[in-house]
């Protein structure tokens, strides 16, 4: 590379020449300025703002930068490594203030860009006043863009530092959120507090998902759910809590959670949250061994079976106690009559409806039922029977 003042050098230029080269370039700093504020008013009016608002300081700054643009091209392995660091601080900062702000980080990067196709007009023009060669104009061509570049990259590094750290702060938020919207300890103010460190909507109702343990992790099922889910992991609780999953809400969870072994709890008001958990687990626990089916299931469907199932030992006991009239015949024998009997307590005693059921002659029907006739006697006749039959049966 070309040193512009090496004295060795065929295109070595003399220190007067590059003072005064200095000297034009700052004189032309605030009609290059305002050029940019104007060229950013266009399609960045806040940058633009920015600009006008702390004009003196960036004029001051752009002729540090013009001194070291003509520093960095004349020495460039010997320039300070303090002011290295300091610029990448600067434009570190101006990353994160990117991210804070709300911006994308592509408007910044563009309009730096621009700045630097301006900057070089106006540095070329200046340049060619001074009668320099044309491959000292190259080097200072060079490390403008360079210059440029390093600034985009210490700007892109700060806003994804900043990035990085709100979307830990934020999941860490949600996270203790869901944890307090689970205890049942928590007071309105303290729900409300948390809610606004994770800038979550506090919404009317919400429901408890629960993954099993063969199942996705909660993040990979929050990964399936939109940005309102908060993560639950507490202990064997595994899942999500969502925001108003009733209406079209049920439906966008039924496609997004296709597939996956878990259950959607009872929509609930967001303060009785915690109560649910427990019912949600019991049907998590009646999916996993088959009594409850879909993916996903969806608790409010499948109410009446968990009310049944609650307590599979009270279960056993009606069903043996219910069943009682059975238990002398043989097990092929048994298992028809109370495929016949629950078929025709859900058919109300409907005997061509329950042949189309069960896929057998109405005959057979006619048949079957006058067995249960003689075992039951009057029982099936009873209202309370009936009810106690259903009750045993119906959900098995």
């Amino acid at each position: 590379m070309t040193n512009l003042t090496d004295p060795h050098s065929e295109s070595a230029v003399d220190s007067r020449l590059l003072a005064e080269l200095e000297r034009r370039l700052n004189d032309r700093l605030p009609d290059l300025l305002l050029e940019v504020r104007d060229r950013l008013a266009q399609d960045w009016p806040d940058y633009a703002a920015f600009l006008e608002s702390e004009l003196s300081s960036i004029e001051e700054g752009a002729g540090g930068f013009l001194h070291g643009l003509l520093m960095a091209a004349t020495w460039p392995s010997s320039q300070p490594a303090e002011n290295q660091e300091a610029m990448q601080l600067l434009f570190e900062q101006i990353g994160h203030l990117q991210w804070q702000a709300g911006h994308d980080l592509t408007r910044l990067l563009t309009a730096y860009q621009l700045g630097a196709r301006v900057a070089w007009r106006h540095v070329s023009e200046v340049v060619r006043t001074v009668d320099l060669p044309s491959d000292v104009i190259a080097v200072l061509a060079e490390r403008l863009f360079d210059f440029v570049s390093h600034l985009s990259q210490a700007s892109t590094t700060g806003y994804l530092q900043a990035q990085g750290a709100d979307s830990r702060a934020r999941e860490h938020h949600r996270e203790d959120l869901a944890d307090l919207l689970l205890s049942e300890r928590a007071t309105v103010a303290a729900v409300r507090a948390a809610a606004d460190r994770a800038r979550w909507r506090l919404p009317d109702q919400a429901a408890v998902v629960l993954v099993g343990g063969a199942e996705p992790s909660a993040r990979d099922l929050i990964s399936r759910l939109d940005s309102t889910a908060l993560p639950v992991r507490q202990g064997t609780l595994v899942g999500a809590i969502v925001a108003d999953p009733l209406g079209p809400r049920r439906e966008q969870l039924r496609t997004a959670l296709a597939g996956v072994g878990c259950v959607v709890g009872i929509s609930v008001p967001i303060d009785t949250l915690a109560r649910s958990v427990e019912l949600t687990q019991l049907a998590l626990r009646m999916s996993a061994e088959g009594v409850l089916q879909g993916a996903p299931v969806f608790v409010d469907d499948h109410l009446d079976t968990i009310i049944v199932h609650r307590d599979d030992r009270l279960l056993s006991f009606l069903r043996a106690q219910v069943l009682a009239p059975l238990d002398e015949l043989s097990p092929g024998a048994r298992e028809r009559l109370i495929e016949t009997l629950v078929s025709w307590l859900r058919h109300h005693g409907d005997r061509l409806a329950v042949a189309a059921d069960l896929h057998v002659h109405p005959q057979t029907v006619s048949y079957r039922l006058g067995r249960l006739r003689d075992l039951f006697g009057e029982r099936l006749d009873s209202p309370r029977e009936r009810s106690r039959l259903l009750l045993a049966l119906a959900w098995g």
